[in-house]
């Protein structure tokens, strides 16, 4: 395929995605929103005014990038997930791979569609945010950098998912008893340092920190942990997961049976 020809293929694939969750946006981005809002009266509102500022800030403002990190994990993930597991189910995906279309493309269409509803689903909490509290940028590049590069990670962690799942239950296996632990775990509602020694050094083995952290101190100049050391640990997963996805695909992993 020339080079026109892979831009179409990527557009196609991308086109569909994102179309798949805009037509039941009442599914895919309203949830987020409500859930978010709950998140802000319940903790930032009435358990924030008992527990007063940490790390410098009012409660309030600590937690928003923590949910904001929350929203973007679980719909990049859950977006890309169920999508592929759909086309696998269906049988499409094996036409798919059949056609001329390089496996990179393949796994970029997805992924990039998963990515769009992330970040679309983080820009909607983050609006919600405003009307709880004032929100600034102390850093442009890491808070860009963080967001699309957390969307990107658990979007290749969904297609992951997908390639291996067998039934619609084996797609909500990993968000329920992983990545909910784990990013309730990750420093959104509490300083990693307010642990005692052992926790900290415990929690440095969640990667899930690493991102929170960036991105908190992308907005608000705070974090917990060593900020290029996160922004290291984000890119290296991401590569390895990359890598991952386009094995398994290349192998036709549970998805050729």
């Amino acid at each position: 395929m020339n080079l026109t020809q892979l831009r179409i293929a990527l557009f196609t694939l991308v086109h569909k995605e994102i179309r798949r969750f805009m037509r039941i946006w009442p599914q895919t981005l309203l949830p987020p929103a409500i859930t978010m809002s709950l998140y802000f009266v319940i903790f930032g509102n009435l358990v924030g005014s008992r527990i007063g500022q940490m790390g410098g800030f009012s409660y309030m403002q600590f937690i928003i990038p923590g949910l904001i990190m929350m929203a973007v994990i679980t719909n990049s993930y859950a977006n890309v997930s169920s999508s592929f597991f759909s086309a696998k189910f269906q049988k499409s995906v094996e036409e798919l791979i059949m056609s001329p279309i390089p496996l990179h493309m393949i796994i970029w269409g997805y992924v990039i569609g998963g990515m769009a509803r992330g970040v679309l689903v983080g820009v909607i909490v983050t609006a919600v945010s405003l009307i709880f509290s004032e929100l600034s940028i102390h850093n442009f590049f890491i808070t860009i950098y963080t967001i699309i590069m957390t969307s990107l990670l658990f979007s290749l962690g969904g297609f992951i998912n997908g390639v291996y799942a067998k039934t619609f239950d084996d797609i909500s296996i990993i968000p329920t008893f992983v990545l909910t632990p784990l990013t309730y775990l990750g420093g959104v509602f509490y300083a990693i340092n307010t642990l005692s020694p052992f926790w900290q050094n415990l929690s440095l083995i969640n990667p899930i920190v690493y991102m929170v952290n960036a991105f908190r101190f992308g907005m608000l100049g705070h974090s917990d942990v060593n900020v290029s050391l996160s922004l290291l640990v984000i890119t290296l997963c991401c590569g390895v997961l990359y890598l991952i996805a386009y094995y398994l695909l290349s192998r036709s992993s549970g998805i050729r049976e």
